[in-house]
């Protein structure tokens, strides 16, 4: 097990902030895992996946340690449903890719999110109407204190909207190893109501679409508006779309008359992020090398050599500035380290 000293993280963050980890281990089986935890060189852990849902403001104390274990397999299958397990390494969407060529259906409206599968139950991935706790059925996790490893069912994940019990009450107490999800072996449920994947399916003339319809079509549209990484720094969606009273939204109303919204109970609505922040004026906002997608104004970018803080101080402006135009506060997405 090579541990890396002084190690630059540029290439391990989809941002591509350049920080140094005081020491680097990419860990590929649960028992090197296992060492890297107790390792006594180093006092402090950290635990880093595919890298794509967090800003990096400054160097890394600590021994980062990659989470790299891979494999993938068919846990039990009859002949409508199968579940499939994924270790935590394995890139999200080559996964997805993986099930669509086994004709495993409940997974493709979340093609090209970027990321380790380890990371998905944590953030509750969602997309196009579809979120990770619809599939879900269970994840083995490490006990960073005691190494035991427990099952987590969905029931015990406390998922909600991008959140999820390790990134409340369990965070930094556990690391994901593997996960289980329940996908449709025949019957496909297949889901097309949500944002433009009819649009794009009909500019296709398609009109009875398979899963792989729906991934292409899923896939087409995210790379119509959001930056792949590999060229532009950046981590998707930076903020959470808001959840407000309906009676807020209703004042709104009155003087930005086309705010869309999408109804969460007979009590509060959620508003979209993006558009607060398009008509907040800051979609295709440059600020030297760093600013706001000029596609989606939910994506905060670096195109060269910004700093975290760069990035964050940008993201503080715009909270504050549609915490004043609006009275909405908006979260972000994104972990701040």
């Amino acid at each position: 097990m090579l541990i890396e000293k002084n190690f630059s993280l540029k290439t391990h963050n989809t941002f591509g902030i350049d920080v140094k980890a005081k020491g680097f281990v990419s860990v590929k089986t649960i028992a090197d895992l296992k060492n890297a935890l107790n390792n006594s060189t180093y006092g402090n852990k950290f635990i880093l996946g595919g890298g794509s849902n967090m800003l990096l403001t400054k160097n890394v104390d600590a021994l980062v340690i990659h989470i790299n274990l891979k494999g993938k397999e068919v846990v039990n299958q009859n002949e409508n449903e199968v579940c499939v397990k994924a270790f935590a390494g394995e890139n999200w969407h080559e996964f997805v890719v993986w099930c669509l060529e086994h004709d495993f259906g409940g997974i493709e409206n979340l093609s090209l999110i970027p990321g380790s599968v380890g990371a998905t139950p944590i953030q509750n991935i969602g997309a196009y109407g579809v979120e990770i706790k619809d599939i879900f059925v269970s994840c083995d996790a490490l006990n960073v204190i005691t190494g035991d490893i427990k099952t987590f069912l969905n029931s015990e994940c406390q998922f909600s909207y991008r959140e999820s019990i390790f990134k409340q009450n369990l965070k930094d107490s556990y690391i994901i190893l593997s996960v289980t999800l329940k996908l449709t072996s025949k019957n496909h449920d297949i889901k097309t109501n949500y944002g433009a994947i009819s649009t794009e399916l009909n500019r296709l003339n398609i009109e009875n679409p398979t899963i792989k319809d729906v991934s292409n079509a899923v896939i087409a549209i995210r790379e119509s508006k959001l930056p792949n990484p590999k060229e532009i720094g950046n981590s998707g969606s930076f903020f959470k779309n808001p959840i407000i009273k309906k009676s807020h939204y209703l004042k709104l109303l009155e003087n930005f008359t086309e705010m869309p919204h999408y109804p969460v109970s007979e009590f509060e609505v959620k508003v979209p992020a993006g558009w607060l922040i398009e008509h907040a004026g800051f979609k295709g906002k440059t600020f030297k090398n760093y600013g706001v997608h000029n596609k989606q104004a939910l994506v905060l970018v670096n195109y060269g050599n910004a700093s975290g803080n760069d990035i964050l101080n940008l993201a503080k402006l715009i909270q504050h500035t549609i915490d004043r135009l609006f009275g909405i506060k908006i979260e972000m997405e994104v972990n701040v380290f």
